[in-house]
């Protein structure tokens, strides 16, 4: 198993957890709320694509909220560090302990429970341990729809991905993780909680709090319920898989759906030939939905809240004759449009499983990066020459949510690369990359986050005023570093 690799350790807290301190864990846990044995804390002190293995003294899984509330004082009291963990299904290593680690990660896992839903306020109470899919399914049974989606959806917690501020397949429509969010509960690091668990669409009362918590990846406090908003569940829902002459065609298809469509466009999705056949290679039961030679491909779907009247034109119409126009234009080489809800399935699957896919291959570079629309073909063309120029045999496979301008820039390794080999090149490889994305006015970290992995990118590519705010921000709630230490930022 490899050791965590990447930017030097900062200076965390490093207070063990004493017998005396286990004795009162327990107390507040119970048995079940307690791992201390080596091999079963192991899948929580590893990261998910096993890049990283960290430490922690013990795991701590407490029920509820008031649990996590006496657990978190326990630590403030005594100065032992604390990670915050929801389904670790993160790509930065923001929920994985640095090898220095001497205190708890304190596992949100227990906690899953929907509290209340209402479907005429368009709301739903949870708690943070609740999986995303579980809460999609929830809501869907209420005739609502929760529309954060995501590839691990099946084992990502709703805490990790309103810590992170998760993007997904249907920003475009609905925005990112922020955006669906109405209220919170979290505990601070000094184990005092915040109930700011108000379903309000309107509240002008002061600084809208919950707004430092979502994206600060646990290092100011432990998200612990949140009220979440819902929208009318989808009626007339059309999926197409178009294969399209290059990402400018898919900029211009995208413009035109949205007007085309009567802006029902719910998301849109580039892949790489070479992203299709990597899935197509590892995840079995996939299929090809167009056997084109095509080196891009666009994975379109339009849905409606109203259901399709007999005889008036709905979604799959629509779709066809966009489709048929965008051909005669030369944007649109061929398409399929989904029939039935299985061949949809399959589609999303192969856009889904890229990063499981990535990992079967052996891994590689990956950019989670985000641009103006516009400008994401001459980002993507700039940037995997710049690239190839440093490792000619470099294999490309870029894809993203190229309606929000978010690109994940990919790579697998040369053949017969093996991991070791291919670090060497990583560092000449993010600087060419991160270098380029600034230049172009973007970001280095569109919807991953910052974790471990982007710690220093972070500090060399924020101004200091801006560095120095958070900073200041995070020494006023946590004064004693104790919350998700060397995660984000360098205290």
């Amino acid at each position: 198993m490899p050791e965590l690799a990447g930017p030097a350790a900062p200076p965390i807290p490093t207070v063990p957890v004493t017998p005396p301190i286990l004795k009162s864990l327990l107390a507040i846990v119970g048995d079940k709320g307690l791992i201390v044995d080596e091999r079963e804390k192991l899948p929580f002190v590893t990261d998910w694509r096993g890049h990283l293995v960290g430490q922690a003294a013990v795991v701590v899984r407490p029920a509820n909220s008031e649990e996590v509330s006496k657990v978190v004082r326990l630590c403030y009291d005594n100065g032992v560090a604390i990670v915050p963990q929801g389904g670790n299904t993160g790509l930065t290593g923001g929920a994985t302990p640095w090898p220095t680690h001497k205190g708890i990660l304190l596992s949100l896992g227990r906690m899953n429970h929907v509290l209340n839903i209402d479907p005429v306020g368009y709301s739903m109470t949870v708690e943070a341990g609740c999986i995303l899919q579980a809460l999609q399914e929830t809501a869907v049974k209420h005739d609502r729809l929760f529309p954060l989606s995501l590839g691990a959806q099946g084992s990502c917690m709703i805490g990790g991905n309103l810590s992170t501020n998760a993007g997904g397949v249907q920003v475009l429509r609905y925005g990112n993780a922020r955006n669906l969010v109405l209220g919170l509960e979290v505990v601070l690091p000094n184990g005092e909680v915040w109930d700011g668990l108000r379903s309000l669409k309107k509240d002008n009362t002061g600084y809208d709090l919950k707004h430092l918590f979502i994206g600060a990846e646990g290092t100011l406090g432990i998200i612990t319920k949140a009220v979440l908003k819902l929208w009318p569940a989808p009626k007339d829902v059309c999926t197409a898989w178009l294969a399209i002459r290059d990402p400018q065609a898919a900029i211009e298809i995208l413009s035109e759906a949205h007007a085309t469509s009567e802006d029902n466009v719910g998301s849109c999705e580039l892949m790489s030939r070479a992203a299709i056949d990597m899935v197509l290679q590892h995840i079995p039961g996939v299929q090809d939905p167009l056997k084109a030679d095509a080196p891009w491909f666009l994975l379109l779907e339009w849905s409606s809240s109203r259901p399709r009247a007999d005889g008036a034109e709905g979604m799959s119409e629509k779709m066809e004759q966009f489709l048929a126009e965008q051909m005669e234009a030369g944007r649109v080489l061929d398409a399929v449009i989904a029939q039935t809800e299985k061949q949809s399935r399959n589609m999303w699957r192969i856009r889904e499983s890229s990063a499981e896919a990535s990992r079967a291959e052996g891994g590689g570079l990956s950019y989670d990066i985000s641009v103006a629309v516009s400008k994401v073909p001459e980002f993507i063309d700039k940037g995997t020459k710049a690239v190839v120029e440093i490792l000619p045999t470099i294999r490309p496979y870029p894809l993203g949510h190229i309606g929000d301008g978010n690109v994940h820039f990919s790579f697998l390794g040369p053949k017969g690369m093996d991991r070791q080999r291919l670090n060497q090149y990583s560092s000449a490889i993010t600087r060419v990359v991160n270098d380029l994305i600034t230049s172009m006015g973007g970001s280095i970290s569109a919807e991953h986050g910052i974790g471990i992995e982007k710690l220093d990118e972070l500090a060399r590519y924020r101004s200091k005023i801006e560095l120095d705010t958070m900073r200041t921000i995070k020494r006023a709630l946590d004064p004693k570093n104790i919350m998700n230490p060397g995660k984000v930022l360098r205290v």
